[in-house]
């Protein structure tokens, strides 16, 4: 399914009675469990799951799914990804975007009136202060380096389309 995004992971079984461990790729993290249903993608292919509760544990999350009640149906289902319809995916505010909407997207920086094409969005990485886009060169760009920018709307970005699948920067191509 083409539609789908992946939000999480099932690591493990916990305990006797067909828990989950579940790792999320939210924020914050127990966003996950507000998308439903789940998609599994399993080596049989992808499996559509209920939730049926959830905690936190620890320092991570542990899940009960829907029809799976022993530590040896749980396994069934580890380790997976878990997915969800993009479009179960809450709508953003001008300017916001979803990690998965920035990846893929061809970056070009403006700099001393030159335009330099930098690369892909190979993915996001979180530092706390701010986002930051890891930028892979190709045969397209300027050169084969990574670059890391930091993801600030109006002082480093400064024009995102989804549409072109495009990211123009203020960025020294040199860094």
């Amino acid at each position: 399914m083409s539609n789908l995004i992946d939000i999480g992971r099932i690591s493990g079984a916990h305990g006797i009675k067909g828990w989950v461990k579940v790792n999320s790729q939210t924020e914050p993290p127990e966003n996950i469990f507000n998308y439903q249903p789940w998609y599994v993608k399993t080596a049989h292919g992808v499996k559509s799951i209920e939730l049926k509760e959830w905690r936190s544990q620890g320092k991570g999350y542990v899940a009960k799914l829907k029809g799976i009640d022993d530590r040896n149906q749980a396994e069934a289902f580890c380790p997976v990804v878990v997915a969800v319809e993009k479009a179960s995916l809450p709508a953003l505010d001008e300017n916001e975007f979803y990690w998965f909407e920035l990846e893929g997207c061809r970056v070009s920086s403006r700099f001393d009136n030159t335009m330099f094409d930098l690369g892909v969005v190979k993915r996001i990485m979180p530092t706390g202060a701010n986002d930051v886009l890891v930028i892979v060169g190709d045969e397209q760009s300027i050169d084969l380096n990574e670059r890391l920018v930091p993801y600030v709307l109006g002082q480093f970005v400064t024009q995102v389309s989804l549409e072109d699948k495009t990211i123009h920067v203020e960025w020294d191509p040199e860094f």
